[in-house]
């Protein structure tokens, strides 16, 4: 590459890695408070609070390179036109299009690191992260094999327990449900296991009796039993435990929409194709949002005032880019054959920045046309 070419790849790249490392900074610290809360007030240790931080990072990162991208060509252009660098190269004869070279390589490896996101990290940090709450969700030691201590794991519910061996038996347990607004029944048992069931943890209880008072009447049901079974799988929150999303799929499994594969999951063939298409469409975004910006600078010659409309400009075209990708993904999730309509805001956006940059050429030579007619009169 020519070295005004590396030059400006080398800014706009150092300030890529800044802007992301910000960016992700905040949006990461916004969702770790919530983790932070969550975990540790289910009884989960700090280093639980890591590994979900971990495990959360490459889709925060995914979010926020291409606005990453966009804000380092804005700046970085900003910069060469206020310190005049730019009209330096301009009047050595570089137009805008060819200018653009740098930046296209640049939004193009923004595009190849949202790619390995979208198509490999972002699956499989997405899985981890399901089967690390899955697996909190479903131990509930934490939260209820505590001796001598009533607990109320939700509302409605107390359990106790008087002693734990050292084999995990319960001895002499108390469980009262008082879900029901139109009954209570308290469980009493002298022995108890907690045993992993297909739907999740049960209490199996022996040698104990159910006493069900219903409220209408004020009547009293007793009922002893040898052996017993309580589901525990329903004191706990029903959305933390579930089944595999289309967000964990790999890419070859979304673009073959499998019907029995999609009705599993809960999500239609056209959910599955959107999906497995919006990860290869939306890293050219990034591309996109780049020569946007770069090409809504080169709008104007230089000016002591800055060039701040064109800034506007810029994030105005970036906001309208994003909504059409957003009507985009609504309307080629309403059918199957309707999945090409994802690749056309990244289309759109480097074809505006094209045309852009064409037209930013032909005004500059009109200008210099007129600068040499009036210098020759």
């Amino acid at each position: 590459m020519p070295k005004f070419d590396r030059y400006l790849l080398s800014r706009l790249t150092v300030l890529f890695g800044f802007f992301a490392l910000v960016l992700v900074s905040i949006y990461w610290v916004n969702q770790a408070v919530r983790l932070f809360d969550q975990l540790i007030g289910d009884g989960q240790s700090a280093l639980v609070f890591l590994e979900f931080s971990a495990l959360t990072l490459p889709n925060v990162i995914r979010l926020v390179l291409p606005v990453a991208a966009f804000a380092a060509t804005v700046y970085t252009v900003n910069r060469l036109n206020s310190e005049s660098e730019l009209v330096v190269v301009q009047a050595m004869g570089y137009s805008p299009l060819r200018l653009a070279r740098p930046v296209f390589v640049f939004g193009l490896g923004v595009a190849v690191l949202v790619s390995v996101l979208n198509h490999f990290l972002v699956p499989i940090s997405r899985t981890g992260l399901a089967e690390r709450r899955n697996e909190i969700a479903e131990n509930i030691t934490a939260r209820l094999l505590t001796e001598g201590k009533f607990l109320h794991p939700v509302d409605g519910i107390t359990f106790y327990i008087r002693e734990i061996t050292p084999v995990g038996e319960l001895h002499d347990i108390f469980l009262a449900d008082a879900r029901n607004p139109a009954s209570r029944t308290t469980y009493t048992a002298e022995r108890a296991l907690l045993t992993q069931g297909d739907d999740g943890p049960k209490l199996l209880m022996f040698e104990g009796m159910s006493q069900t008072l219903r409220r209408e009447g004020r009547r009293l049901a007793v009922t002893r039993f040898r052996d017993s079974v309580f589901d525990i799988a329903a004191l706990m929150d029903p959305g933390r435990i579930r089944g595999k999303t289309i967000e964990e799929l790999s890419t070859p499994q979304l673009l073959r929409a499998d019907p029995a594969q999609s009705a599993q999951i809960g999500s239609s063939p056209a959910e599955f194709l959107y999906e497995g298409h919006a990860r290869i469409a939306q890293p050219f975004l990034a591309l996109a949002g780049a020569l946007i910006g770069f090409a809504a600078l080169m709008q104007g010659g230089f000016s002591r005032f800055g060039v701040w409309r064109q800034i506007i400009l810029a994030v105005v075209m970036l906001i309208g880019l994003q909504l059409m990708d957003n009507a985009a993904a609504d309307f080629a999730r309403s059918g199957s054959g309707l999945w090409p309509v994802v690749y056309l805001s990244p289309l759109v956006g480097v074809v505006v920045a094209y045309a852009m940059l064409r037209y930013a050429g032909r005004a500059h030579r009109t200008r210099r046309g007129r600068i040499r007619a009036r210098g020759a009169a």
